[in-house]
This record gives structure tokens, sequence and C-alpha cells, in this order.
């Protein structure tokens, strides 16, 4: 196939990515695409979901080998992947994303008339997608970023994670099909491969309106400076770092420790820890109780063997994160597992004195993407919220506790983390991240770069949006969504009243 008919732009290492020609392509889609009807763009990302699971028997084995990811992972992926567009396809298609408000004229109202304004949600335009690595399809081509872009009526470039280029590739084809089939200009998708240089090209782009991307901090805050040099800057939506704290209250500690500690370790060592969810920070009260899940957690972890990783360079930063832990004085390693290769290396259970969080070394709370997690004692939540209100931004913050004995505590700890993360979950552990309208997969820098906005779920689309008001337009004028007939039958607000 021609990259004309498939929509994609491939480059290799020993190629150059035409990036200036997948933004051109998306700069000319972008009018025809953005007058899409609901009907049209919700039939779409349908048609996108279903190329890609007619796909599945050759992304998956794929991306199992690129990724070291095991089989059932990757297709929980695939289903992962699918369901989001098919979710952004019910969103479209009722047309909530278009937040419709009209305040009618009102001719006669004193001192001053009141014009007619009608107010809805616009795309952007071209939206740039960075793959990440640790979720090769779910987060990647034709991920959640690509999906909530799409929905709102941008077209979109993708650049492919270098980890997974062939996987990439495949989904892109299954999307470019979705594009020919409904007849969409080709520019619609695109996708690229190539270096930090191409990424860097991509982001510089001036047809590119925003950019998505999941992975580091520092590669997330390179492509936030690129964006905010040029002539007219973008907005990045870079989900970067999280160590996701756990509170652990006296209550919790009163059934089964043991149980309460496996489970801990389960999600710490969950995907070899390379979920952006997993629990790297973990509080604990001091007294026996305390030292019981300690002893249990340690076990457990001992018990555990290491899984691959998805590159040596992950590998290779997980090696240096937890010998920075283990050299750093007054922390001690509680448990540690077994390694299983180079590549595969051992989970490990640290335990740190309170006093390292409150000195300028952030040792302690940098991230370590893997399986490894630190543990800080407490005696009290007084003692306690001081350290958690020195925390940076996180995707997360976990509270377990009894309701009927913590509750007061509990609701001490609330208005603190409601500042630290973007979600918050009482007795569950924060790997796992649902897909659907309520969930906010965000948080306060560096978790995010902007916490003001979700990479899951259905208010992701409102990333790629801004609103355009209509004062006194002739009827005959006015845009589909905010006139009088409203022919697309949606939900309005009008003078306030929701109708």
């Amino acid at each position: 196939m021609t990259d004309q008919a498939t929509s994609i732009i491939a480059g290799t290492d020993s190629e150059q990515p035409d990036v200036a020609a997948a933004t051109t392509a998306a700069a000319a889609a972008f009018a025809a695409y953005r007058s899409t009807t609901p009907q049209e763009r919700s039939a779409f990302l349908e048609a996108v979901a279903a190329e890609i699971e007619a796909d599945k028997d050759a992304i998956v084995p794929e991306a199992v080998r690129e990724s070291g990811l095991p089989e059932g992972r990757i297709a929980g992926e695939v289903g992962r992947t699918t369901g989001q567009l098919r979710m952004f396809a019910g969103v479209v298609a009722r047309g909530d994303h278009l937040g419709v408000r009209i305040d009618p004229a009102m001719p006669e109202r004193a001192p001053l008339p009141r014009a007619d304004i009608r107010q809805r949600m616009v795309p952007l335009g071209p939206v740039a997608v960075f793959g990440a690595s640790n979720f090769p399809l779910a987060f990647s081509t034709a991920g959640g970023d690509t999906a909530s872009a799409l929905a709102a009526g941008c077209p979109v470039v993708v650049k492919g994670h270098p980890a997974h280029p062939v996987t990439g590739t495949l989904v892109a084809r299954a999307v470019a099909r979705a594009v020919e089939r409904c007849g969409l200009p080709a520019g619609t998708f695109s996708f690229v491969l190539g270096g930090i240089e191409a990424g860097q090209e991509l982001v510089a782009d001036p047809r590119i309106a925003a950019v998505g991307f999941t992975g580091s901090r520092g590669g997330g805050l390179a492509l936030v400076q690129a964006a905010a040099a040029r002539e007219v800057p973008i907005p990045v939506y870079a989900e970067m770092s999280s160590i996701n704290p756990v509170v652990v209250l006296p209550g919790a500690l009163a059934g089964d420790v043991t149980a309460l500690a496996e489970a801990y370790v389960a999600s710490l060592t969950l995907g070899a820890g390379q979920f952006c969810t997993n629990p790297g920070l973990l509080f604990l009260p001091s007294g026996d109780r305390g030292d019981a899940f300690l002893r249990a957690a340690g076990d457990a972890v001992a018990a555990a063997a290491g899984q691959p990783m998805l590159t040596p360079g992950i590998a290779e930063a997980y090696a240096s994160g937890t010998a920075s832990l283990r050299g750093t004085e007054g922390i001690r390693v509680v448990g540690e597992g077994t390694a299983s290769g180079d590549h595969a290396p051992a989970p490990v259970i640290y335990e740190a004195p309170a006093e390292l969080l409150a000195l300028e070394d952030s040792t302690v709370t940098d991230e370590v993407f893997g399986a490894s997690g630190v543990v800080v004692r407490f005696d009290d939540v007084a003692e306690l919220l001081p350290r958690l209100e020195g925390l940076e931004g996180q995707l997360t913050a976990t509270v377990h506790a009894d309701p009927d004995t913590d509750g007061e505590d509990a609701a001490a700890l609330l208005p603190v983390l409601e500042l630290r993360a973007g979600r918050i979950l009482f007795n569950g552990w924060p790997t796992g991240v649902e897909v659907g309208h309520a969930m906010v997969h965000g948080g306060p820098f560096p978790a995010t770069s902007d916490g003001r906005s979700t990479s899951v779920g259905s208010l992701a689309i409102e990333r790629f949006q801004r609103p355009v008001a209509y004062q006194d337009v002739p009827p005959a004028l006015l845009p589909a969504a905010v006139s009088d007939d409203n022919p697309w039958g949606l939900r309005r607000r009008i003078d306030g009243e929701l109708e």
C-alpha cells in the first residue's frame, strides 16, 4: 500500500521519518475531519475498534515478542484499547463533549439588553501522540490519547515508541483501514517512527496544536520546553512520574495483616512494577501490628521472582535507583526477591526513617520505575500530615483504614491528599485504572504537566478542545450544535438549565 492509502508514514533506524509530510497531511485533513457529524465520527471510532480486533491474532504475538509482557496481559490491552475507542464513540454520538450552552437574547432587559450568546467546544487541531513503552497498545498507537483526540475532532500523528515498532505499525495499519473505510482524508491519522530528534521535530512543527505523552519526567519536560519555545506555544499533556503513596492507618492492621501485606506486594510487583500506579511509598504505623505487616511484606517479596523489564535501559535505570536507595545511610532492606536474568531484576522493599523525607535529598521520594518500594513508619497522623504535604504531585494516593476506628484520622488526610493526587482510593491498591466516565488518571506536577486534566476516561476529550462563543450570529450561519432546531438532538444548557 502507498502512504496515502494507509495514512502511515513510517521511519526506521536507517531511514529518517517524514514528520513534515505527516503533519502536512494532518493539517490538510483537519477542516474535513472536524466537520464530521457526531454520527460519522462515532462510526469511525467504532470502525477503528473493529479493525484492531480483526488484526488481534497478528498484533498480540508481536506485542508479546517486543515487550516481553505475557500474552494474557497483551490480550487484555487489546480489549482495553477497543473499549476506550467505543466509550468515546458513545460520548461523541451523544454530543456530550460539545458542552453546548445557550443564553437567549433578552432585548427588553433593563438597564441593558442581553445579546444572544451560544457556546460550544471546538477541536484544537492536529495532535501529536507519543506511544508509551509500558503499554504497547492501551497507551500507544490507538490508545487513550489517540482515541480522545480523534473523538474531539483532531487529526492525530503518532510517534511510535522504539520499544515496540512492529506492534505500533500493525495497529497503525488497522487505524488507517478504518480511515479509508469511512471515507476520511488520509491525514486524519499518521504514524511515524524515529528517535528523540523525530519527537522534537514533531512537537516543534507549527501544524501541531497539542501533544499527548506518557513516559519519563525527563522526556515529558523536554517536550514541554520544546512546545513552550515555539513562536505559538501549545499545550503538552504529559504523564510523567508518580510514586503513589499509600497510608495504612492503625485500624486497617486489626485484621489479617499477612493478607494485607501480600496484597501490597502483589500491587508493587505487578507487571515488574512497570505501571505508573505501582505503590512506591507506603506509610505504616509504628507498633507491633506494623512490625507484623513489615515482616509479612518482607517474606512475600522474598518469595517473588524478577520479571522481564520492557527494555535494557529501563532495567538499568531500575538498578541505578535501587542502588541509590541501598547506599543511603539509614535505609535498610526489608526483603528482596530473586533476579530472573539480566533484564529481570529482583523486586525489593526498603524501610527508610521518616527524617529522610524532611531532607533536601529526594532519594526516598524519587520514582524508581520497577518493583521497588519504600516503607516509612509513623506514630500518629499529626506527625504524618506534614510528610504528605511535602510530597510532589501524584497520580494516586491510597488510604487503608477501618471506617469505625480511623474515621477522624482519615477525614484529616483527605484535604491533604486532594491537593497531592488525581485519584484517592480507600482500602484498595492503585494498580488497575478503570476506563470510565468518572476516572481521573492525572494529577499535580510532576505526575502530569497539567493537573487539570485526565488521560483516562471520557473527560480526556476536553484536553483537545477549546470553547467558542457565538454572539448575535444570524441563525442561518450558526453551527448545527448551537442552532435553534438542534438537528443532532443534543442535550444543551439553555439559560443555565439543562434541556
